[in-house]
């Protein structure tokens, strides 16, 4: 495991309180741009789920969903807060689930955490994943950026973030059998703003 992927983890785990407090409430309005496209009852995979506030509960309210996390205390969290979602331990570059088995992907604030040379291998898993016709909404960067926070949310704890520009960023989904769809701007709870893209999986890759 990487330095910044195992400080990602250890961080998670040693904030998972100050983020659960920092991220409760109402879940931004752009999940609205995903649930859109989708009919009750479809699968929906939440790819770093974190404490699973507010996106995963709202999300099980009218689909089946499946929050995926590698942070144990988030996972914990999640648990204590989310009834009818099924929560994985794993990793974005190798989701713990089975192939064409979604009908949506939802990554808020996820892969922005990934090293940047791994968000290749991050789109293609979400192409495994999906269906042929499935969409994914994903927080992605605006202009390439990698960097720290000593003392992220006055937790005395350490975070890390990684992304390339938001037209690298498009590339690679184009190049995993992806059509970007939209692009929006969201203001973010915890005082940043990053972008959100919605894109269709067509199922071919372009290698």
């Amino acid at each position: 495991m990487s330095e910044q992927r195992r400080a990602v983890r250890d961080g998670y785990d040693g904030l998972a309180d100050d983020y659960l407090a920092n991220r409760s409430g109402e879940p931004a309005s752009v999940l609205t741009a995903l649930t859109a496209h989708l009919d009750s009852g479809m699968r929906v995979l939440d790819a770093g789920c974190g404490q699973g506030t507010p996106v995963t509960d709202t999300l099980s309210s009218d689909f089946d969903v499946v929050g995926v996390d590698f942070s144990r205390e988030q996972l914990r969290l999640a648990r204590d807060h989310v009834t009818d979602a099924a929560l994985v331990q794993g990793d974005m570059t190798h989701l713990p689930v089975e192939s064409s088995a979604f009908d949506a992907v939802c990554a808020f604030y996820s892969i922005i955490h990934v090293p940047v040379e791994e968000h290749e291998r991050v789109f293609e898993e979400f192409a495994r994943v999906l269906r042929p016709g499935g969409y994914l909404l994903s927080t992605v960067g605006d202009e390439a950026w990698e960097g720290s926070n000593p003392d992220w949310l006055d937790s005395g704890i350490e975070m890390q973030w990684s992304f390339p520009s938001i037209e690298e960023t498009n590339e690679l989904l184009t190049q995993s059998g992806f059509t970007v769809l939209d692009t929006f701007v969201v203001d973010d709870r915890l005082g940043s703003q990053y972008p959100f893209v919605l894109a269709r999986y067509d199922g071919d890759r372009v290698r």
